[in-house]
């Protein structure tokens, strides 16, 4: 037998999309604020898919499904993961902490809380906020946050993809939520 075969897709008993739709899923909410790549809003429904998340929100300048460019990277997941278009961030945050959801700024700001020291509390659900690839969270969404999450970085560049970064903080969320 070949040592770590690589397995086929037919072996990885993933769900499929019903059994998704059905799933328990991980108390998160992706929240993105105007993001304008096509790629990474793609990106961000696969790697919701894969964790779980409960929804996604679109804001702002922030392109919806469909969409040939989203549909290339998020390869299905706009069809498992639910979404929705809101057009201010800042009114659906107020939304959500009405409903008892923290919200986390994913960001580099005073006072922010570095993701491998934050420790979500299991009874708690959470909204995490990704902002725009060159200004980040506006000021105002990450004034009304509750907390602010940085990744913390140590090369030379100052900041991630806001794929990687989703990625990132969905896998150590999940984690530790898990």
């Amino acid at each position: 037998m070949q040592q770590n075969r690589k397995l086929k897709n037919s072996e990885l008993e993933r769900l499929n999309i019903s059994q998704f739709k059905e799933a328990e899923k991980t108390p998160l909410i992706v929240i993105l604020d105007n993001i304008r790549s096509l790629n990474n809003i793609g990106s961000v429904f696969r790697s919701a898919d894969a964790f779980l998340i409960e929804k996604i929100y679109l804001c702002g300048i922030t392109a919806t499904p469909p969409h040939k460019d989203i549909q290339k990277t998020a390869l299905g997941a706009t069809e498992t993961v639910a979404w929705e278009y809101v057009e201010d961030t800042l009114l659906l945050i107020e939304k959500l902490k009405e409903e008892a959801v923290e919200i986390l700024a994913i960001e580099q700001a005073e006072d922010a809380v570095f993701l491998n020291e934050f420790l979500p509390k299991k009874e708690k659900k959470y909204a995490v906020v990704f902002g725009n690839e060159v200004k980040g969270v506006q000021q105002s969404v990450v004034t009304a946050s509750d907390k602010v999450i940085e990744i913390p970085q140590y090369g030379t560049k100052h900041s991630l993809n806001i794929s990687v970064s989703c990625g990132v903080v969905l896998w150590d969320l999940f984690c530790k939520l898990s």
